[in-house]
């Protein structure tokens, strides 16, 4: 499933090798792995625990409209966990949740269909004791009221407190438009956040927000100002100071990817007018136990399986293009750290040199049958299954490639290094996309880094899946 051909690398010119194997900056001049303490938690309780009681009370108050006849504990029960199993969806700090006006027609609309589902399950329970119209009109709408002011005076409370303490933010970016995305937070105190420093490599002498240069500084602002929140304000920041983003974030501070000079996210969360959104940096380790599991299963079960027909491929490789059946190659995986990826050999390249600075070492048409009948079923990559058994790879990741070529890429390539985050895989999203072989690299970067940012178990499976059924109909790689 890469690219071998015998082709330039697309899009870039090869120089001399030299580079360090995965070009990612380390935060601001900070030991690699430090972290900084975490801010210290608000003694009130949390916003969505206040609307979570709001909404359960207004459903109690729902349920007095139920008649002396009809009050039931279990109906009652049954409208209160309906009602907050539909509850909306909330703003996560330091980005203001909706205000009421704005969630109106939502909370209402769950409320009607807590309401009218509770009524036919009830009516199918004790078809003596149904609820009239009249009662669950009656019911829905002092539920609706009752949640409609409760939440207003949490959503006040909130508003308030965060005026009189907004939550410390570090704005991370060039430090133009950092200070251009810093005043307007300023300028707009209803949002509760409160810029303290830019993380910037060069000051820009214009005053202004404090522009922190070195890792020092960086962990000086955090523990004296109890930071919770960082903007990042521009697309390539999460690639080039990604390792200071993510020890940001374990540290309890809630990274939010804002671009000042775009229209908006899909999400419509806003913050000061801009659009944002919440990147979750946790994804790749949140992967570790389930994918493994998923990966041992899998690969185990596979390697098991199709272990004859690997016998039959060596032998008949063997016999029909001589010795050397296992073709060897360091690839960089996970935090740039290199592995010995295995395949069927399928080409000969000249010399180290070619195999490892080569965008492709071996044109099809060279190649003797079986060689190229084992590219175009991909069988040849059937012996990776062993690089997920011992680790090295997953089933689903970003696909490996060679040092020469991530130096090359990560200078070329906003974000190319940041796939590195998780381990690589012998499939992945830019694959099952048609992103394989001679294609652009920027669209597999920004495919994979997609995967990345959106893991879910439930992914890695649908892929694997995509990747079966690409497979029925082979076209190469």
């Amino acid at each position: 499933m890469t690219a071998e051909r015998t082709v330039p690398s697309p899009g870039v010119t090869p120089r001399d090798h030299g580079f360090p194997p995965v070009s990612v900056r380390p935060p601001l001049g900070t030991a690699t792995g430090s972290r900084f303490p975490a801010p210290r938690t608000p003694a009130r309780p949390a916003p969505s625990l206040q609307l979570v009681a709001a909404d359960a009370g207004a459903a109690l108050l729902g349920t007095t409209a139920l008649a002396d006849a009809q009050r039931h504990p279990l109906l009652a029960a049954l409208l209160i966990v309906a009602s907050l199993l539909l509850r909306p969806r909330e703003g996560r700090p330091p980005v203001p949740g909706p205000g009421v006006l704005e969630e109106l027609p939502a909370v209402c609309g769950r409320i009607a269909v807590a309401w009218l589902a509770s009524a036919a399950l009830w009516a199918a329970y004790r078809p003596e004791h149904a609820l009239s119209a009249g009662t669950v009109l009656t019911g829905l709408a002092v539920q609706a009221s009752a949640g409609c002011v409760l939440r207003a005076v949490v959503h006040g409370r909130r508003r308030a407190a965060l005026l009189r303490h907004p939550h410390a933010a570090l704005v991370v970016g060039p430090v133009a438009t950092a200070q251009r995305v810093a005043a307007a937070v300023l300028r707009h105190p209803p949002c509760g956040v409160r810029p303290v420093g830019i993380v910037a490599e060069q000051p820009d002498g214009t005053g202004g927000i404090p522009v922190l240069r070195t890792g020092e500084e960086v962990e000086r602002a955090v523990i004296q100002n109890g930071v919770r929140a960082v903007l990042a304000v521009h697309p390539s920041v999460r690639a080039e100071q990604g390792p200071l983003l993510r020890t940001l974030a374990a540290s309890g501070c809630a990274v939010w990817e804002l671009d000042a000079d775009s229209p908006s996210y899909p999400t419509g969360e806003r913050l000061a007018g801009f659009s944002c959104r919440r990147l979750d940096l946790s994804s790749a380790r949140r992967a570790g136990a389930g994918k493994r599991m998923l990966d041992i299963l899998v690969s185990g079960t596979l390697l098991l399986l199709v272990s004859p027909l690997l016998l039959v491929c060596a032998t008949v490789l063997r016999f029909s293009d001589g010795p050397g059946v296992v073709f060897r190659q360091e690839r960089v995986g996970r935090d740039g750290k290199p592995f010995t990826l295995l395949k069927f050999r399928t080409h000969r390249p000249v010399d180290e040199h070619e195999s490892a600075t080569r965008w492709s070492v071996a044109d099809e048409s060279e190649m003797r049958w079986f060689c190229r009948m084992l590219r175009r079923t991909s069988l040849d990559e059937l012996l990776q299954l062993w690089n997920v058994l011992r680790g090295d790879m997953s089933l689903v990741g970003p696909r490996p490639e060679r040092h020469y070529f991530v130096s090359q890429f990560s200078q070329a390539y906003p974000g190319y290094a940041a796939r590195h985050r998780m381990r690589t895989g012998i499939t992945g999203l830019a694959q099952v996309h048609g992103l394989r072989g001679d294609t652009s690299i920027e669209d597999r970067c920004r495919f994979d880094n997609a995967y990345i940012d959106d893991w879910s178990l439930w992914q890695d499976i649908c892929i694997l899946l995509r990747t079966a059924a690409l497979l029925v109909r082979p076209t190469g790689s």
